[in-house]
């Protein structure tokens, strides 16, 4: 017997076969959309021996000691170590003069190197080994079970193959210069896919019985009782297109990209987990469309929190990128432009599939550039994608251009007037009385720049209500709000519907759903600016005289450190002209456009971290860097997960709960109750104030009160 896994205990024969199985799949499913990538006629064929052959370097007698050490099988005499991953032995089963006659020398090199790397390890034979002693290991350990693998697998092996060592080596591995990249990255990547799906005993891809661009259409005739809006007939009739979309507010960008979709695999990115997952509820909840994964850091919880009987299941579902639409954070997908080790599984699937870019002007340049130089490279590989933003950074369309991606551009601004600036030259606190008296009558949004002011302002407008004796709730909401009290904040902004003051930071410029009568802001650049106005008559026409919007232009927090101060500055330049006056759709895409073009940003931090990324991205070397490495490279701060040391000790109940459970499904129902009184804040300002480390989580001691978060001055959090 030779077996694959020990838990569950599974043959060889059993996981080849689940491989080939979702081999069967992805092929049936799509083929037609693979082949159009310019993969060739012989891929199909190499991508199943790569299927069948990729495991059987388990045969190797160190490696069956090691699973029937776990199983409580008897031990095979051998005097070697189980110390050369199976990968780097699996192609000695393979005839290598019949698959080159087969597929010629460069399509056995893709075969030989998708086998050794479908686990990517921190280790080279040629380091350890020289030709003749690999070649000793093999001989001596696997003729002896050819026998074996001959009656278990069905084969007619002769003898064992030596000759790919030299294809083990790191400098011999297929780069992006290679000519033969793309089928390389489609055998490889697909390979991993399919092994993980069958390792998890997950089909590799799920068939929808609707497409997404079906069931859309369904949702706005039955349900809206509406006809397809001009931006949604474009999408529609531009399917095979690239394409970025600039447009207002209220225009129907989303339901517009699932139209776009078709019938094709697709990845939504959005650039906050709340924005995702109420993404993902519209999917399931009214557009009635069930085959959708969620991927993002806490997507587990959340499908847990939902109430889903199966959410295991989608968790995993959603894990092994199986669904045929995926609603996703940025980190999870675009890490694969650092081409680290084992970047190609992200790259093939992607490479099929649609990709839809939501808000892509609320990342930070670095980002942007890692987004970018990765449209290029699945542009190179036949995927298509849409941008939808409502202001497009210049900049966006210069590099494209500039990189010969075609693209359709397409402007959809409302006419309808919903927003009156008065530009302040004074700071925001010194206007607190006037804001509290709008709010007797109106609903209030106040946004600054940074959570200590925002803080500052609460407490204030507390002070001032309780001191008049006025009759209205004010609210806080930033980032250092544990999961539990943040969850339920959100929920009520979103329904929020009377009177009062919400005060927050950026939190709420891109992620919440929200439409309040009377905006007060600090100026920030006009980007963010613009995404803040969008909570303020956000569906609306605004006709009367006194402004809605008051941007304080005085002291503005967060500036130099959250937002670039020459943009900062020239965005308050632009604005000057719109004080007492009304402001387009129209003429905020000409701002955002004409402050984020290249010459305009000469000699900013901002286009000097844009460019120091991608010069980055485009010179670096294939597989220098491992996947939590390029995960973390995306991320603007390193990120902890803490609790406070007051919530960490009214819950220890729940935490030992956790270490007494031995069940593994109610081990991780209690985890995630205990995440949600978690935060996250970037690890170097956890320091010195970290009491103890438990169960993945650092418990600080920072002071924590409901109203107000985390009782700590943490700024560089606050573009969250």
């Amino acid at each position: 017997m030779i077996y694959a896994k020990s838990n569950p205990v599974e043959t060889l024969k059993e996981h080849t076969d689940k491989v080939l199985g979702n081999y069967e799949i992805i092929k049936d499913i799509y083929k037609d959309k693979i082949d159009l990538i310019g993969v060739g006629k012989d891929f199909w064929e190499i991508f199943k021996d790569a299927c069948f052959y990729h495991d059987f370097g388990k045969v190797y007698t160190p490696f069956q000691n090691e699973i029937r050490k776990k199983i409580d099988r008897c031990l095979i005499n051998t005097k070697f170590k189980n110390d050369i991953p199976h990968g780097y032995i699996s192609p000695a089963f393979m005839d290598s003069q019949e698959i080159i006659a087969k597929y010629g020398y460069p399509g056995y090199k893709i075969l030989v190197q998708a086998i050794i790397f479908h686990h990517e390890r921190d280790f080279q034979i040629n380091e350890s080994y020289d030709y003749s002693e690999f070649c000793k290991i093999l001989t001596e350990d696997l003729t002896g079970n050819l026998d074996l693998v001959n009656n278990e697998l069905n084969t007619c092996i002769k003898k064992i193959n030596c000759k790919y060592f030299n294809l083990t080596k790191q400098e011999a591995r297929i780069k992006e210069n290679n000519s033969e990249y793309k089928k390389y990255i489609m055998v490889k990547g697909l390979l991993q896919r399919i092994d993980h799906s069958a390792s998890a005993n997950v089909c590799a891809e799920i068939k929808s019985q609707k497409s997404i661009s079906d069931a859309v259409q369904e949702y706005i005739k039955e349900k809206l009782k509406s006809d397809l809006r001009d931006l949604q007939l474009f999408c529609l009739n531009n399917r095979e297109k690239n394409i970025i979309i600039t447009a207002s507010t209220g225009i129907g960008k989303t339901e517009s990209a699932l139209l776009w979709i078709g019938d094709n695999k697709a990845f939504f990115t959005l650039p906050l987990r709340v924005s995702i997952n109420a993404i993902y509820k519209r999917l399931v909840d009214n557009i009635k469309y069930e085959d959708v994964g969620l991927l993002h850091s806490t997507s587990y919880d959340f499908l847990l929190s939902e109430g889903d009987e199966n959410y295991l299941g989608k968790y995993e579902i959603s894990r092994q990128l199986s669904y045929p639409l995926n609603v996703s954070t940025i980190d999870q997908l675009f890490t694969f432009p650092f081409k680290y080790r084992g970047y190609e599984k992200i790259l093939a699937t992607l490479s099929y599939s649609k990709i839809i870019i939501d808000e892509i002007q609320a990342y930070s340049p670095n980002i942007i550039a890692v987004i970018l130089r990765g449209i290029v490279m699945l542009n190179n590989m036949g995927a298509k994608f849409l941008i939808m933003t409502a202001t497009l950074p210049q900049i966006v369309k210069e590099y494209l251009e500039e990189k010969n991606v075609v693209v359709e551009y397409k402007t959809y601004c409302s006419q309808e007037l919903r927003h009156k600036l008065c530009i302040k030259e004074s700071e925001i606190i010194e206007n607190l009385e006037y804001i509290v008296e709008k709010a007797k009558n109106n609903k209030i949004l106040i946004i600054v720049n940074t959570i200590s002011r925002a803080k500052e302002i609460y407490n204030r407008v507390k002070m001032s209500i309780s001191r008049e004796n006025k009759d209205f709730e004010v609210n806080l909401l930033h980032s250092l709000f544990i999961q539990k009290d943040r969850f339920e904040k959100e929920n009520r902004i979103k329904n929020y519907n009377k009177n009062g003051i919400w005060i927050t930071t950026q939190i709420a410029e891109a992620s919440l759903d929200i439409d309040f009568d009377i905006l007060f802001t600090e100026l920030s650049t006009v980007d963010s600016l613009f995404q803040r106005m969008g909570r303020c008559y956000r569906k609306r026409i605004y006709e009367k005289e006194e402004p809605n919007v008051y941007v304080y232009c005085k002291n503005s927090s967060g500036i130099g450190s959250i937002y670039d101060k020459d943009i900062y500055e020239r965005s308050k330049d632009e604005l000057q002209q719109f004080n007492n006056k009304s402001i387009s759709e129209e003429e905020k895409m000409a701002i955002v456009k004409k402050i984020y073009s290249r010459n305009f940003l000469e000699n900013t931090k901002y286009l000097e971290e844009f460019d120091k990324s991608l010069n980055f991205l485009e010179s670096i070397f294939d597989y220098d860097l491992d996947k939590d490495k390029a995960q973390k490279s995306l991320r603007d701060f390193i990120n902890i997960k803490v609790i406070p040391y007051e919530i960490y000790e009214k819950n220890r109940s729940l935490i030992q709960a956790y270490n007494k459970e031995s069940n593994y499904i109610e081990k991780k129902k209690i985890l995630s109750d205990i995440k949600l009184l978690t935060l996250d804040i970037p690890i170097y300002k956890a320091k010195g104030n970290i009491k103890k480390e438990e169960n993945g989580f650092f418990v600080v001691n920072y002071d924590y009160n409901q109203d107000i978060g985390l009782n700590t001055d943490l700024n560089s959090l606050d573009f969250l």
